[in-house]
């Protein structure tokens, strides 16, 4: 069962009166959370939702190892680039997230695919709460957990998977009416 009729919201801690705010968006993954997912999937070379203060990484997609921590209030937009440049990378791990598993995004490019056989997307559901850097931050500030955990989408390098679950085109009908 899918929930694509349903319109997700951003939770009210990630937004201001006038949509989403900013500040919220902007957070860096912890050092030492990042070197502990960079040695498990790693090592990354690029690191492609980083702001030029926070990168973990100096390079971009293709023939790349890719890190990726995207704005959590438009999502899908990333999820759909992971699924359209995989085959070109090395691999790439996305941490996103794990209360947004009603949301159109996951239920069309994430659900149909995690975990499958012969498909490339792996989820790793993270135990606890992550922290998050604000910018600016070398250390973590109380309060800086926010109100969800986490979830790591890995894309298998293209060498190790296995072709023919995934077809070219994807979501291109499916996403036409999305909601993020």
């Amino acid at each position: 069962m899918t929930l694509s009729g349903f319109k997700a919201q951003n939770h009210p801690q990630q937004t201001t009166r006038r949509g989403v705010d900013a500040d919220v968006d902007d957070r860096a993954t912890h050092p030492i959370d990042f070197a502990r997912i960079d040695e498990t999937h790693g090592p990354f070379t690029v690191d492609v939702a980083a702001a030029a203060h926070n990168t973990k990484c100096g390079r971009f997609w293709t023939g790349e190892r890719v890190w990726c921590n995207p704005p959590y209030s438009d999502i899908g937009p990333w999820v759909r680039k992971a699924w359209e440049c995989w085959a070109s990378t090395s691999g790439i791990t996305m941490l996103l997230p794990a209360n947004r598993t009603e949301q159109s995004w996951w239920q069309q490019m994430v659900e149909p695919f995690r975990d499958r056989p012969g498909s490339p997307l792996r989820t790793e559901f993270q135990r606890g709460r992550w922290r998050f850097l604000k910018p600016g931050d070398t250390a973590i500030e109380p309060n800086s957990r926010p109100p969800f955990g986490v979830v790591l989408l890995t894309w298998t390098p293209p060498l190790q998977w296995t072709p023919g679950y995934v077809a070219g085109g994807l979501f291109d009908d499916q996403l036409e009416h999305a909601d993020a």
